[in-house]
């Protein structure tokens, strides 16, 4: 055999072995994916076509009911993300408060080396709508529901430990599963998740007066006033569409205006952003874009958050303005509300439902094991953080100098120990820790 033909065995026999692993890595996906698509509740199992498409990452859609005290009624399709390691694996599971996205895992990922990663798109969000909306069906219950539905029959193949997280309103999510389902999955990490007690809860206005520093407390409210007292030489650098604002511009503005402490704090802007009283207009503008600005109170802005606005003004809480000290100056909206921010066609039907947390804030307090809770200390939201009165078997971290950010990566080396032994007992897996 000649120098040519030994090439041509070789290659020959390279490119065999190349089709046989891609044809292993393709049965193996077609197994999973038919072994998916046979799951309860599972209607289409497709390949992910997010951040991390790639085999392994899928995108699943469960039939749900859109009230589960009706689970013969109207249904609608709710979205899931996997990826797949091995059925084996830890899962991490993401309950996400709002449109699911890959990604979502944040350093739980790290920290329990290569786990399943299950994405749960809240209900009312993103591609899981009802049609027509019926807001009167999202429910802290029904979403809880919904959850327990979908691990419930993820579980009949994934058999390792379940771990559940989110971030702000999808840690509140998390909180909100492990009342409702407590033995659903072996711990849970919420992350700057507050629990609100009323509508409006009025804790929150009164932690804006004493986090942080005075002198960084008063120069925001100064800056608050000077963006009221300039707003014709503002607004117009804005460049604001009228038609984008079915509230009108001028409420919008100062709404955003009124947002400026509570973005501050939860954004942890560092006090030298905020400008002197007689800077130039547009580093009032810079400085008013960075700490909230106008998108939020615009038609798309609304629209974007107001599944999140019904739930916070029916059941699960939000915050109004301590406005004492711009009341001279409020000229478009002399009381102000942040139910405006509700969608407009089920506005006239809100009522507060002070059952739900009533039951949550306890429940958390006295029943809820296995919970980790982490806080910024600067966070606006940490106003209505969760007392733990050491009656359940769960910690909580507050991270020092951290804000709507925190994170056990930044914590002290003592909260990290307690986290990792925390873990350790729960879960009896093997952590990355730092």
């Amino acid at each position: 055999m000649d120098g040519m033909q030994v090439r041509d065995v070789n290659r020959f026999l390279v490119l065999s072995a190349l089709v046989a692993l891609a044809g292993g890595a393709w049965a193996r996906q077609t197994d999973i994916t038919a072994q998916l698509r046979a799951l309860p509740g599972v209607v289409s199992v497709r390949l992910s076509d997010g951040r991390e498409s790639a085999p392994g990452s899928y995108e699943i859609a469960f039939e749900q009911p859109v009230d589960w005290k009706a689970p013969r009624g109207p249904k609608f399709s709710q979205r899931v993300i996997l990826h797949n390691v091995a059925f084996d694996a830890p899962v991490l599971l993401v309950t996400s408060g709002y449109t699911a996205s890959p990604g979502e895992a944040g350093e739980l990922r790290r920290i329990l080396g290569s786990p399943n990663i299950v994405t749960v798109e809240h209900r009312y969000f993103g591609r899981s709508m009802p049609s027509p909306e019926r807001w009167k069906y999202l429910t802290v219950q029904n979403a809880a529901d919904d959850m327990h539905h979908i691990v419930t029959s993820l579980k009949k193949l994934y058999h390792g430990k379940w771990i559940d997280t989110g971030h702000s309103k999808s840690g509140q999510t998390a909180l909100f599963y492990k009342c409702f389902f407590p033995n659903d999955v072996d711990a849970t990490v919420a992350y700057v998740a507050p629990i609100n007690v009323a509508q409006e809860d009025p804790r929150i206005p009164r932690y804006m007066e004493t986090v942080g520093d005075a002198d960084t407390r008063e120069r925001l409210k100064s800056f608050q006033i000077a963006l009221l007292k300039r707003q014709d030489e503002i607004m117009p650098l804005l460049k604001p569409n009228p038609k984008d604002y079915s509230i009108g511009v001028a409420k919008a503005y100062e709404c955003g205006v009124l947002e400026v402490p509570y973005a501050f704090w939860q954004f942890g802007v560092p006090p030298s952003a905020i400008p002197a009283l007689d800077a130039p207009a547009d580093e009032m503008v810079r400085a008013y874009n960075r700490f909230g600005g106008l998108y939020y109170y615009s038609d798309r802005g609304i629209k974007e958050f107001e599944a999140f606005q019904y739930q916070a003004f029916t059941e699960i809480g939000y915050y109004n303005y301590d406005i004492s000290y711009l009341k001279p100056y409020l000229k478009a909206d002399p009381d102000p509300s942040n139910l405006i921010l509700t969608p407009p066609e089920a506005r006239s039907q809100i009522v507060y439902n002070p059952a739900t947390m009533a039951f949550v804030f306890p429940f958390l307090q006295y029943k809820a094991n296995h919970v980790i809770y982490v806080y910024g200390e600067t966070d606006a939201w940490s106003a209505t953080m969760l007392p733990l009165l050491g009656r359940t078997d769960a910690v909580k971290i507050v991270v020092k100098n951290a804000a709507h950010n925190a994170s056990i990566r930044a914590a002290s080396p003592e909260q990290k120990e307690a986290v990792y032994s925390a873990l350790d007992r729960w879960l009896g897996l093997t952590l990355n820790r730092e």
